[in-house]
């Protein structure tokens, strides 16, 4: 489907030159002298390469059509994930580099939506809030005042985040897989 490159988002996968790309930035720019312009940051998902190109306002870019899935992150296997087509029950095989840096926040059994495009798999969409378990953090001092900004924290899969001072190691917490950041006790 085509649209105006001014229609683009932060986040859509488009078709360009041949590869297909993600916006990654996005700049509105509006000349005193000629036309107006869009500037875009992308990234090739095949190959990772970025590239910034400017689209004048008639433009148009292809926009690629994607087929989301929803599936379970089953196990690991050294740099391989191994996920399952909640439907068809199939398997599916995605290596850490695909993933990036979504890694700490999946946990077996975990439900996700995987992007497909050509039947190829491009990307993962996580939940936008997690629940994993304190396994390390600081003890709390009595007498310390409340007016500290939080502890470090090292959660199950190996993610660290800051957490308030009344959270103990064994409990668990919500973070969000957006920012990484601690939202609430669970």
């Amino acid at each position: 489907m085509k649209i105006s490159a001014f229609e683009a988002r932060v986040g859509n996968l488009i078709e360009y030159q041949g590869k297909l790309w993600r916006v990654h930035k996005k700049n509105h720019v509006k000349p005193g002298k000629g036309g107006a312009f869009v500037q875009m940051e992308m990234k090739s998902i095949g190959d990772g390469t970025k590239l910034n190109e400017r689209f004048r306002s008639e433009d148009k870019v292809e926009k690629a059509h994607v087929e989301p899935r929803q599936m379970q992150y089953l196990y690991s296997e050294g740099e391989s994930y191994i996920f399952m087509d909640n439907e068809s029950f199939e398997q599916l095989t995605m290596s850490a580099e695909d993933l990036e840096d979504q890694v700490p926040y999946l946990l077996p059994n975990t439900d996700v939506q995987i992007n497909f495009h050509n039947d190829s798999p491009i990307g993962v969409e996580l939940p936008a809030n997690v629940i994993l378990e304190v396994t390390e953090t600081e003890a709390v001092v009595k007498g310390q005042t409340a007016a500290s900004g939080g502890k470090p924290a090292v959660l199950e899969t190996g993610l660290k985040v800051t957490v308030p001072p009344f959270v103990n190691a064994g409990e668990r917490v919500k973070v969000n897989t957006d920012t990484g950041e601690y939202v609430e006790r669970a």
